[in-house]
């Protein structure tokens, strides 16, 4: 009896252990499922803003300035009496247009560069030598100084935001075509000689979606920040478009007194970054099945 009670007590926190962890990851599982109905209502309302706003996001009432939450300004209003819900709203469009087309762009450009930098031996000497300099570079700082030469302008804010994602980019395509091209159906297709625009498009490539699906969802989080850093500090759009650092960069002066002209905006910026976070993660462990099972185990 006493070694059969020994037995069940050893096994008991064995069990355990195999349990909880099992327990923890099925309610992870929601994560990714309340992070996309959260970004998919943030993209809703951002392209049915001008349907959805009550008011137009520009429009001055200074009879109306400041003014508290209320049915008719649900979110209160600003120094200059604009809507702080309509801001908020058209604020989406702006961030979210910034945010996918850095990621966009920053793949576009990134993929080939990648892709020669991996496959030419002397062309990776010279090419990542630029985009180590580059990155040796602040982002913030780049941006900065891109918009100071340039002029604040929505193109100009997404080059500037754009250029410190693309050597990320290439480094990731050329680590995955450095690896890929040893396999031995590259050099098949290199010894029955296949073109090098067939190499590249058909063998190699190919290997690098699963990875830029990936790091785009984190440029893309990366840019709605650095938007909303530059915004609040000045150097972004200008302050007639409705963003969301402008917003907060307005109301910060009147934080003390009504903390909601920065709670709303920084609310939804926050959300969606850790939305389109989230889900990058999701891909990443669904692109990658030996990740998944690692976790799983």
């Amino acid at each position: 009896m006493e070694r059969r009670d020994a037995t069940a007590d050893a096994a008991e926190p064995v069990i355990r252990r195999q349990f909880l962890p099992k327990v923890a990851l099925s309610d992870l599982r929601l994560a990714p499922t309340i992070a996309a109905v959260c970004l998919a209502v943030i993209v809703i309302a951002a392209l049915l803003a001008p349907l959805i706003a009550p008011y137009d996001p520009i429009a001055m009432n200074p009879m109306e300035r400041l003014a508290s939450a209320s049915l008719t300004h649900p979110f209160g209003t600003d120094a200059y009496g604009r809507d702080v819900f309509s801001r908020t709203l058209y604020g989406a469009r702006m961030s979210l247009i910034i945010g996918v087309g850095a990621a966009l762009v920053a793949v576009l450009v990134g993929l080939p560069l990648g892709l020669l930098a991996g496959f030419f031996r002397l062309l990776d000497a010279v090419l990542m030598r630029v985009m180590d300099g580059l990155m040796a570079i602040p982002s913030i700082l780049l941006a900065i100084a891109v918009v100071s030469l340039a002029g604040s302008s929505l193109w100009t804010v997404l080059v500037a935001i754009t250029i410190p994602e693309i050597p990320r980019v290439v480094r990731l395509v050329r680590s995955v075509v450095l690896s890929a091209r040893e396999e031995p159906y590259v050099e098949a297709a290199i010894a029955v000689g296949s073109s090098l625009p067939k190499i590249m498009w058909r063998h190699l490539m190919p290997n690098t979606l699963a990875p830029l699906i990936v790091q785009a969802t984190y440029v893309c989080a990366s840019a709605i920040l650095t938007e909303a850093i530059l915004s609040f500090l000045g150097a972004g759009i200008g302050t007639e478009t409705p963003s969301w650092g402008n917003i907060m960069s307005e109301g910060r002066l009147y934080f003390q007194l009504k903390p909601g002209l920065i709670f709303w905006p920084g609310l939804f910026l926050s959300l969606s970054i850790l939305a389109i976070n989230i889900l990058g993660d999701t891909a990443r462990d669904v692109l990658d099945p030996r990740l998944g099972k690692k976790r799983d185990g």
